[in-house]
């Protein structure tokens, strides 16, 4: 058959496979997939072109986000079925599509396309393309879960690192004129980028692997990792999981970190130039702005890698005292200091990013600590839908307030002060959650004789 490379039989590693291989094939898919943390580019462009509020621009990436949510949680069991290379060749169509469907919508004016294109179609894309990196490199490195799920999806959190300079530049040579770019350079921008990234996505089809059944990496002790604190030597069903307080602490967690960091992350384009802004024009700018979401890509890429490594030493519940807690300190003193000068907001933005991608690298392990191997990354893909309800919550406190309080290209500092105190109490909630979430009750393991599947991926 034409498509029998994609077959998982024809991805399984032959013995000696350098399992340090397969990250380069997993960053592939997710730092083209990452891209949707560079919208706010091209936002204000949307909102001129099809005459309407930020929030209505907004829902595009929440539709995105919500069906990544929903993909990864319905298709999680068929990506773990039918192997990596085909999910991830899957991914890449759907997210390809996603952006022509979109480049449609904005030629002709009409938003329902680019609402189906790259928020549903592009969504799918997402979530499939999500869930099956992760799935294979946590079995490729089940001696250090952290650093793997770090690995995995820092890629996707660095994703605007690229896309954010290369739609800018894009942009503008697709409308050299002052201002905001036009509808028509948008919908070409889409279109480029729809073909570009079903290209890098290749790569990592093509290159991905997965272990031999029951391999595992050389001086590997399973039992020594179960005998720290909060990691269980039993395992609990996904069925039962979902009907214990854990899992919906552990869902409030995840939930309020990204609520609080992605309605910032997704305003960050337009939201330093309105920090910096003094009568009519703004001491930043488009190119600088930019170069801000570039930035802040990095740290959400640097977070999830370096502090889900550092759990594996200090643990997940002190990792998520941390993301919380200081978190809460960093979104106030931006409210009330952040205009004050621009190295200092760039400071407090990149930190709470950090946290904020460091919160999606931590909570595969944090779930597998709780619940065991078993079905975990069933479990993983029930609570991937507080990341759907907070894709939702977050653009939509944000812009909700923005709206209320202004026009786009019209706002101060004062103008997010309400929506990020708001984030504060968010924060807060998690912080509570996390300090009550304690190891799950014995009635909820599985009896030790039951037949239990081989170590499962957190995403799958």
């Amino acid at each position: 058959m034409a498509f029998s490379f994609l077959d998982q039989r024809h991805t399984v590693a032959p013995p000696g496979y350098n399992r340090w291989l397969i990250p380069p094939a997993a960053l592939a898919v997710h730092l083209c997939i990452g891209q949707a943390y560079a919208t706010s580019v091209y936002k204000s462009a949307l909102v001129e072109h099809f005459d309407v509020s930020l929030t209505s621009i907004g829902v595009i990436f929440s539709i995105a986000i919500v069906m990544l949510g929903v993909a990864s949680a319905v298709m999680g069991t068929w990506v773990d079925r039918v192997g990596p290379r085909r999910a991830m060749f899957t991914a890449a169509c759907f997210w390809a599509s996603g952006f022509l469907v979109g480049a449609l919508g904005i030629a002709t004016g009409q938003l329902w396309l680019v609402y189906l294109g790259y928020g549903f179609i592009g969504g799918i894309g997402l979530g499939i393309g999500y869930i099956s990196p992760v799935s294979t490199l946590i079995k490729w490195f089940p001696d250090r879960p952290g650093m793997a799920t770090g690995m995995a999806i820092m890629g996707f959190g660095g994703g605007a690192l690229i896309a954010s300079p290369l739609s800018r530049a894009l942009l503008d040579f697709y409308d050299s004129g002052e201002g905001v770019p036009s509808g028509a350079a948008v919908a070409k921008l889409f279109a480029t980028l729809g073909v570009a990234y079903f290209l890098v996505m290749m790569f990592g089809v093509f290159n991905v692997r997965v272990p031999a059944p029951g391999w595992r990496p050389a001086g590997f002790d399973p039992a020594a990792e179960r005998s720290r604190s909060m990691v269980t030597a039993n395992s609990v069903s996904a069925g039962s999981a979902i009907r214990t307080p854990q899992f919906w602490l552990l869902w409030t967690v995840l939930f309020c970190n990204v609520t609080a960091g992605i309605g910032i992350l997704e305003q960050a384009g337009p939201m330093i130039s309105d920090f910096f802004r003094n009568g009519g024009s703004t001491t930043v700018s488009a190119t600088a702005a930019a170069g801000f979401v570039g930035l802040l890509s990095l740290f959400n890429m640097a977070g999830r890698f370096t502090w889900s490594s550092t759990s594996d030493y200090i643990g997940r519940k002190p990792t998520y005292v941390g993301y919380l807690g200081i978190g809460m300190v960093a979104y106030v003193l931006l409210a009330v200091l952040g205009d004050s000068s621009t190295a200092f907001f760039v400071f407090l933005a990149a930190l709470i990013i950090s946290f904020y991608g460091g919160g999606f690298a931590t909570v595969p392990a944090y779930l597998r600590d709780l619940f065991g191997t078993y079905q975990v990354g069933a479990i993983h893909g029930r609570l991937l839908t507080a990341w759907s309800a907070a894709g939702v919550a977050g653009p939509l406190i944000v812009n909700r307030f923005l709206d209320a309080r202004g026009e786009p290209g019209r706002l101060v500092a004062a103008d997010y002060r309400p929506a990020l105190f708001t984030m504060v109490g968010v924060l807060a909630v998690g912080f509570v959650a996390n300090l009550l979430i304690r190891p799950v009750a014995e009635r909820h393991h599985m009896p030790a004789a039951e037949p239990r599947t081989p170590d499962a991926s957190p995403a799958t």
